[in-house]
């Protein structure tokens, strides 16, 4: 089996809720377009019709995969919402995957706002391969606690946990100001997230968490590489060849596959294409990232 573990899909019932709301994040309908509307990023239009179920399946067959996951857009903010209006959306969500074809499996975005070990449960119930967090929610000491009954659910289930970029409840970001360039976000705030991320895990989660499979989105930053500067700051020893941490490769080519390969190890290397936020770029190790998507999900035994 061949598997990416990285996509994302705009269902119906995800956009009718969010064209219900008044409030960020929300859509917005005028003169045929769909548009999302939502903190902290320059609002986004829909192609409600490339998003059609049979489509988004022939492009999995097409990419010679058999698995595509699909993780909620934490950048988004709907995890990070109050608690009730998060678990509306999740909800939403998460009906709209299952009655997806079966090219498609879940991750199951927790709610941050009083986090629930039992929602892992809820969610593992609903069939998602394991659950979803933005990259906030462990940034640092202190959220890596406020997560850690989560955590410590997952791993008791075996369920791996996917970070994404994303903000946890009351953490700032910055508003888009006026000609910001698209791209902007991606390479900075989304960069800077899961880098903090990674070296929180990396420093402090991994000694609470052992049993814990941890899945960086978007190489984590490329955050390893920076495993020289953390000591020459005083820093801890980190093992970067972490047999359960690991790292799928969306918007990055070959040059930072290699690199990262180098550091982590190509097993910890995963095939994640980001689809429909953006084409994925060829590394030459597709089939071999592919393979390691799936020898994940079959090495835990989880449920697709």
């Amino acid at each position: 089996m061949l598997a990416d573990i990285h996509q994302h899909i705009w269902t119906r019932p995800l956009l009718e809720r969010l064209a219900a709301r008044e409030t960020l994040p929300l859509i917005s309908r005028n003169d045929g377009l769909t548009v999302l509307h939502s903190a902290a990023e320059q609002p986004y239009v829909i192609d409600v019709a490339a998003e059609a179920p049979q489509r988004r399946a022939m492009l999995v067959r097409e990419d010679g995969l058999d698995l595509a996951l699909i993780a909620i857009s934490s950048p988004i903010g709907i995890e990070a919402l109050p608690r009730e209006s998060a678990l509306e959306l999740i909800e939403a969500h998460l009906d709209g995957v299952s009655a997806l074809p079966g090219e498609f499996a879940a991750w199951g975005p927790v709610a941050l706002d009083g986090a629930d070990p039992d929602q892992v449960d809820a969610l593992l119930a609903r069939g998602c391969v394991g659950i979803s967090i933005p990259a906030g929610a462990l940034a640092g000491p202190d959220r890596l606690d406020l997560v850690g009954p989560v955590l410590e659910r997952a791993a008791a289930r075996r369920a791996p946990v996917f970070v994404h970029p994303g903000r946890a409840p009351s953490q700032r970001t910055a508003g888009t100001s006026f000609g910001e360039p698209l791209w902007w976000r991606a390479l900075t705030d989304y960069v800077s997230q899961m880098q903090a991320a990674w070296l929180t895990f990396a420093s402090f989660g991994r000694r609470e968490h052992p049993e814990l499979a941890v899945v960086f989105a978007m190489l984590a930053g490329c955050a390893p590489l920076l495993s020289e500067r953390l000591q020459t700051r005083g820093g801890p020893d980190v093992e970067l060849r972490d047999p359960l941490s690991f790292y799928e490769t969306s918007s990055y080519g070959p040059a930072a596959v290699e690199m990262m390969a180098r550091r982590v190890g190509e097993a910890r290397l995963l095939y994640g294409s980001d689809r429909p936020v953006i084409e994925p770029l060829a590394t030459g190790r597709e089939a071999l990232l592919q393979a390691n998507g799936a020898n994940l999900l079959a090495g835990l035994e989880v449920a697709t």
